[in-house]
């Protein structure tokens, strides 16, 4: 059903004007009706002198989003008749770009939904790293990645990113920082794997002059220096249990002590942690504190790897070519592209960005077309069998091992002598 604009009470349409966000006004039949000022400077005007449609106005769809394969947030509002969000990916002067939907139903005196106001943030524009050859994609699941960041940003919940290895966590963990309250201050980061115990209190807490052989002056820790900022622990399943206690008491009270000072002090973060490890696995193998893991996994994010959101790797290639060389003259054939979705991506998007690297050397032209790509596969499937060959080699180790357990009936002991390793090495060996 067609409404005209004279229909609408002229109090209604001002209201949209209050609203600090671009705002539009809809009917149940996803009908727009009127905008404010903001979404006219951000999306320019909607002519409204016949029907027009926010399912094609916004994603130039023919049919609402529920019916092209995408959330919709005002069906769910009608039914729910309550507010709903979603992230969506609309066009604009810009081009595409995440925006963060609200959908608020304004019901009648028979409590059914007259109208829906739909307010439009755009996530692209508010966070530098999404969108921006930083964070890049489209896909169902990178979607959902943008959605979670953009719900936990503001808050103070601490955040856990699980990912494999190249997915790009330590990019999301800057994404969440700086569409935090605390963008303004620094989001320091730390490295946990290969620190032994003193460095890694060291760096942490810091130290004053003398704690230790060779700290000949004081030095803060990363801990001080993220007061009022964001702290982010990369590969938090690499910290030695003995020190994990440490790391409690600091998440739970804010309070620490340089390495071999005797004094408290006290720092204000917000804590993101990352790591590729099944920590609820390590948990329950006693090799990581339960008390911390639930102190650190308030908010879980899942990075999903590249095999998991390979729609995107069009729009990765373009944006990793832009950054290896500035002069966007290089491209990528369509039966190139085809070949790398077929690719299993063990290094996720740093493989990409290493294959394209290695495609530019190559390639005699600006264009990298199907041989040239294909060139640069074979290498890295060469470099992959070497790498599994030695991963084989300690596969056959274990084998060994275990049927030489099996073989004297379970003697562990007389299984090391035979072996000829310490009864010590043989356990580590077989965990």
């Amino acid at each position: 059903m067609h409404i005209s604009l004279n229909d609408i009470n002229d109090d209604v349409v001002s209201m949209l004007n209050a609203y600090e966000c671009p705002a539009i006004l809809i009917t149940p039949e996803y009908q727009i009706l009127a905008s404010n000022q903001r979404y006219l400077d951000s999306y320019g005007a909607i002519d409204l002198s016949r029907p027009a449609y926010c399912f094609k106005v916004s994603h130039s769809h023919k049919v609402p989003c529920d019916q092209a394969g995408e959330a919709c947030p005002l069906s769910v509002a009608y039914i729910s008749k309550q507010k709903e969000r979603v992230l969506h990916i609309h066009h604009s002067p810009r081009g595409k770009e995440h925006v963060d939907i609200e959908i608020l139903p304004i019901i009648d005196a028979k409590g059914e939904p007259k109208f829906f106001v739909e307010l439009l943030k755009s996530v692209t524009q508010a966070n530098p790293k999404i969108g921006n050859n930083e964070m890049v994609g489209a896909s169902p699941n990178f979607n959902q990645l943008v959605e979670n960041i953009t719900r936990v940003a503001p808050t103070e919940a601490s955040v856990l990113l699980v990912g494999e290895t190249g997915t790009g966590k330590e990019i999301a963990a800057s994404a969440v920082h700086l569409a935090s309250n605390r963008k303004d201050n620094p989001m320091v980061i730390l490295e946990c794997s290969g620190l032994t115990e003193t460095l890694f209190e060291s760096e942490l807490f810091g130290h004053i002059k003398g704690a230790f052989t060779g700290a000949l002056y004081n030095k803060k820790g990363l801990v001080e220096v993220a007061h009022g900022g964001t702290l982010f622990l990369d590969e938090i399943g690499d910290v030695p249990y003995e020190l994990q206690i440490k790391l409690l008491r600091l998440i739970e009270t804010g309070t620490y002590r340089p390495v071999g000072s005797r004094e408290t002090k006290r720092s204000d973060f917000r804590l993101i942690c990352a790591t590729h490890q099944d920590i609820f696995a390590m948990v329950e193998r006693g090799e990581f504190r339960r008390d911390l893991y639930y102190r650190i996994n308030v908010f879980p994010i899942h990075i999903p790897s590249l095999n998991e959101r390979k729609e995107d790797i069009p729009l990765l290639a373009k944006s990793i070519l832009q950054r290896i060389d500035e002069s966007g003259q290089y491209t990528v054939t369509d039966c190139a592209i085809n070949l790398l979705k077929q690719h299993d991506f063990i290094g996720n998007v740093r493989e990409l960005r290493n294959i394209l690297s290695r495609a530019l050397v190559l390639s005699n032209t600006p264009i990298l077309d199907c041989n040239v790509i294909k060139t640069c596969l074979e290498i890295d499937r060469e470099i992959r069998g070497d790498l599994e060959s030695i991963i084989d080699l300690k596969s056959n180790e274990i084998k060994y091992l275990k049927r030489l357990i099996d073989s004297v009936d379970g003697d562990k002991d007389k299984a090391a002598a035979l072996a000829g390793i310490s009864t010590r090495s043989l356990y580590r060996k077989i965990q």
